[in-house]
């Protein structure tokens, strides 16, 4: 079984959309949406939801009423101001550190696991669809994706699939990580503005030092030939094979409107350049 990351530098790039048109082209593939800080797959997908898991990351504290003496030493402590005036635990600043628990001299607190979102596995026109929705301001998004992407490999093997296509995380830090573990080939969806540059360059240093093949693909190509060009070069330099180049259409736009891949809405158009794209891909798995 091989697994196929879709990655970039920033957000905005239009990785989703490429990940999204792949999913509709080459074998029979589980889909996950490893971008779990920013899951936007399913507005394109319309998954039809199978199976829904809590994710639990942490721990939150609980002062039981029925035991605090109301000394207050808690929430003196607390160097998150996490507890209100009248001793109740606000989960949106507590760290989850355990403090209170410890310098309670009641034991009235109790620490519990922390509740952070759901993973949900799916349904939709191309496949099985592994996702996942991070509750507002909660963290640990780097253990979702690692959640995702285990249970995508899964589902791939107990349906006898030979292909993960995976919507990673943009940027370099935990989830994009998470999201390369176990890659077999990366793809980098660049566009040619000065920030998406610089962050190519980083994220292309981050799939070399873990030794995975890297391709690109050059997306809004005709915005700026001059870093184009400049993005040409650095991948020359790398040894980074770009697999194609897709121009600034609103027939990208649309199609996302429509709830459709770009190979749905324009499929003797845009739909023919992803299709030879997926077949450069395809001869590099």
């Amino acid at each position: 079984m091989k697994e196929l990351v879709v990655i970039s530098g920033k957000g905005g790039t239009g990785k989703t959309t490429v990940t999204a048109a792949l999913a509709g082209l080459g074998p029979d593939k589980v889909i996950a949406d490893c971008d779990v800080d920013a899951a936007d797959m399913h507005l394109i997908m319309s998954p039809e939801v199978r199976s829904t898991h809590d994710f639990y990351s942490g721990e939150l504290a609980e002062i039981d009423p029925n035991e605090c003496t109301e000394c207050g030493e808690c929430r003196e402590m607390c160097r998150f101001g996490a507890i209100s005036a009248d001793l109740q635990v606000l989960p949106e600043h507590c760290e989850g550190c355990a403090l209170c628990y410890h310098v309670c001299p009641v034991q009235a607190v109790h620490m519990h696991e922390r509740l952070c979102g759901q993973w949900y596995e799916s349904a939709t026109r191309f496949g099985p669809l592994v996702h996942a929705s991070l509750g507002i301001g909660e963290e640990n998004s780097g253990k979702l994706v690692t959640t995702v992407r285990k249970a995508s490999q899964a589902t791939a093997e107990d349906k006898g699939y030979e292909l993960v296509l995976v919507d990673g995380s943009p940027g370099i830090g935990c989830p994009v990580i998470a999201s390369l573990t176990n890659a077999d080939v990366a793809l980098l969806v660049g566009e040619p503005t000065v920030s998406a540059v610089g962050d190519l360059r980083r994220v292309s240093e981050l799939t070399a030092h873990f030794g995975i093949k890297t391709l690109a693909l050059i997306n809004k190509v005709d915005i700026n030939p001059e870093l184009v060009q400049e993005l040409k070069d650095f991948c020359t330099r790398q040894g980074i094979e770009i697999v194609g180049e897709l121009p600034y259409a609103p027939a990208f736009t649309q199609a996302q409107l429509k709830g459709q891949t770009i190979c749905e809405y324009d499929p003797q158009g845009l739909g023919q350049t992803m299709a030879g794209i997926w077949e450069r891909i395809e001869s590099c798995l």
